[in-house]
């Protein structure tokens, strides 16, 4: 094996490790906001997303990248939220072609009712594994992030 192919070996061990992390973590916030807040992990991210901008509302665009899904799974996750009361859209002014999407006051709710365990649920899953050495060297990288 030449310099080259062990680069692309590191590359495809880090690559390996940081989905089983994610995997581990994925797992057990899913578990959580579910069990106890009837939210999937995507439901979450995007409620979360929402309360991070001014005015609580983004461009379908945006929301699709910031959830990582398709235009098409974004709308469907939309209606969903839509239909439970926790999102609202909105025509843009500027531009009929452009829809906003917005937080309602019973979605910036649940948020904070889930984000404790969302959290919770985070911190316990990095905890897990750092049982695992594979994936210790992440979870100090995550945790020397937040530090610094």
């Amino acid at each position: 094996m030449g310099i080259t192919d062990d680069a692309v070996e590191v590359r495809a061990q880090g690559w390996r490790r940081l989905a089983a992390l994610h995997g581990l973590i994925e797992t057990e916030l899913e578990r959580c906001l579910q069990t106890e807040h009837r939210l999937s992990v995507v439901e979450y991210t995007v409620l979360d997303a929402l309360s991070r901008q001014d005015g609580w509302h983004m461009r379908m665009r945006q929301l699709a990248r910031a959830a990582a899904l398709s235009s098409s799974a974004t709308t469907r996750l939309v209606t969903r939220l839509e239909e439970r009361g926790l999102l609202t859209r909105i025509l843009c002014a500027d531009d009929r072609r452009g829809i906003y999407t917005e937080l309602t006051k019973a979605g910036q709710q649940l948020l904070e009712q889930a984000r404790p365990t969302h959290d919770q649920a985070l911190e316990r899953s990095l905890q897990e594994a750092t049982a695992t050495p594979e994936l210790q060297g992440l979870v100090d990288f995550l945790h020397s992030e937040v530090k610094s």
